[in-house]
């Protein structure tokens, strides 16, 4: 059954993949979930909407999945600046959108870049997102 949220702009939030997370959780040992709902939340420690993750502080060791709505260049400026006021490392999942003015700003070559091969099925969806996606790490 195809999952028509994923195709079309009716909310801006898009689950992480368990696995996903546990596999780079593994590597980088997550202490604060950026960007999260209570009931999808990756770590004990988090932000939700109404707490305001970009006008927090962040520290430690970060996730970011941000709302990929016209902020996401917000959130993707805020992930760079952390390491440089005091987070050690801020790990996000992005949509690779290469042509854009946020990903020249403060990823390339600012960054390191894995781009995931095929498509994330975000959330409990069937179907993989409607658009190829990267892991940014930012570190200090």
């Amino acid at each position: 059954m195809l999952n028509k949220g994923l195709f079309s702009s009716k909310t801006v939030e898009w689950a992480t993949p368990n696995s996903l997370f546990d596999e780079l959780n593994e590597e980088f040992g997550f202490d604060l979930d950026v960007c999260a709902t209570p009931e999808n939340r990756k770590c004990e420690r988090y932000f939700c909407k109404e707490q305001d993750g970009l006008a927090q502080e962040w520290n430690g060791v970060c996730w970011m999945n941000p709302p990929y709505g016209r902020a996401i260049g917000k959130w993707v400026k805020k992930a760079s600046e952390a390491t440089r006021n005091g987070a050690d490392k801020v790990v996000c999942l992005l949509p690779a959108r290469t042509d854009t003015a946020w990903f020249h700003d403060y990823i390339y070559n600012k960054a390191e870049v894995r781009f995931l091969r095929g498509r994330v099925k975000f959330g409990d969806g069937k179907n993989g997102a409607p658009f190829p996606s990267m892991i940014v790490v930012f570190k200090k």
